[in-house]
């Protein structure tokens, strides 16, 4: 799908349509640009797009060949940013991540969105209803709105990973967890990586900005980034490594949980086994095939080697107790 904002000072539209041709035609030179390119996986409709808007062929293979996250500082054509949006959505136990691309050029913003974005498909929804006021400004300053969005976005994306991490706690304090517990931990830190990789990718944009022969932010918006997403992007990086911390410790106490529950499993057996070895001993001696054994001649044998037996038992068990092995 195909979503088109233009403006400028006295105009506002939204367009959507899964044609290209479509959309192009309706694009105007005069007006500022953001293209949404939603679930598009279309490489000659991309390679129109990337035509029309003058741009290097070559950033085709980068949009369908995922190319490295973080800000592509090779070419001047554009500003090339490959992004991974940790989202809270969770399929298979897994947070999801939003892939695509950001490109900005003189008077226009292309997302290739290989998953939807949420928040930008709200942040349109504002500049539609005019709840933002964009008009006046240059894609730019869209460009700040969106990475905004995006950092805003993580707030509620690590108030859920919170959420989610105070009920392994529980379980994990509680000794009440197993292996599915740790592996839940697992899949968690591990699917949060790409939040690690987004962060480092804005980081560097706002690293780059302030080179004197980067063209594509202007100064006042330049004083946005780093007057606000700068301390914004320290926060929640600080935020991160705090819940990777905690994710780290809950393994750590888990791993512990279970290797105690398995060492006493251990214990038990190795009692167990402690108990019946002088029953095997006893049971083998007198299973012997010898012709003269006394014992077998009296009456009373019998019942008292099984009254040894038991008393061995007894006392075993007794002593386990008291040593506090069961």
């Amino acid at each position: 799908m195909l979503i088109l904002l233009s403006y400028s000072q006295n105009h506002l539209e939204l367009f959507t349509s899964w044609d290209v041709d479509t959309v192009l035609k309706r694009i105007d030179g005069s007006h500022q640009v953001w293209l949404r390119c939603i679930h598009f996986r279309d490489r000659t409709g991309t390679a129109r797009i990337v035509n029309h808007f003058g741009l290097n062929p070559s950033r085709v293979d980068m949009i369908f060949n995922h190319s490295p996250t973080g800000i592509d500082e090779d070419m001047e054509d554009c500003l090339f940013d490959s992004y991974e949006i940790l989202t809270h959505q969770i399929k298979n136990r897994e947070f999801q991540v939003a892939h695509g691309s950001i490109i900005v050029g003189t008077n226009f913003i292309i997302t290739f969105e290989i998953t939807e974005v949420k928040v930008l498909s709200i942040l349109s929804n504002n500049i539609q209803k005019r709840t933002i006021d964009i008009q006046e400004s240059g894609v730019d300053y869209l460009l700040y709105l969106i990475f905004k969005n995006i950092l805003n976005n993580y707030h509620s994306v690590f108030d859920y990973i919170s959420r989610q991490l105070d009920d392994l706690e529980d379980e994990v304090l509680a000794n009440a967890g197993d292996e599915t517990t740790y592996k839940k931990i697992a899949t968690m830190r591990q699917s949060t990586r790409s939040g690690r990789r987004n962060f480092q990718s804005i980081k560097s944009l706002l690293a780059i900005i302030n080179y004197e022969d980067f063209q594509w932010i202007t100064q006042p918006v330049k004083a946005l980034f780093n007057q606000e997403l700068a301390h914004q992007v320290d926060n929640l990086w600080q935020e991160y490594q705090a819940l990777r911390g905690w994710m780290s410790e809950l393994m750590e106490i888990q791993r512990d949980n279970i290797a105690s529950k398995t060492s006493e499993r251990i214990n038990r057996l190795t009692i167990l086994s402690t108990i019946f070895l002088p029953l095997t001993f006893i049971t083998g001696f007198y299973g012997m095939n010898f012709k003269y054994m006394p014992e077998l001649e009296q009456p009373l044998a019998y019942p008292i080697v099984i009254s040894v037996i038991i008393l061995i038992v007894i006392t075993s068990i007794a002593y386990a107790r008291q040593q506090r092995w069961l």
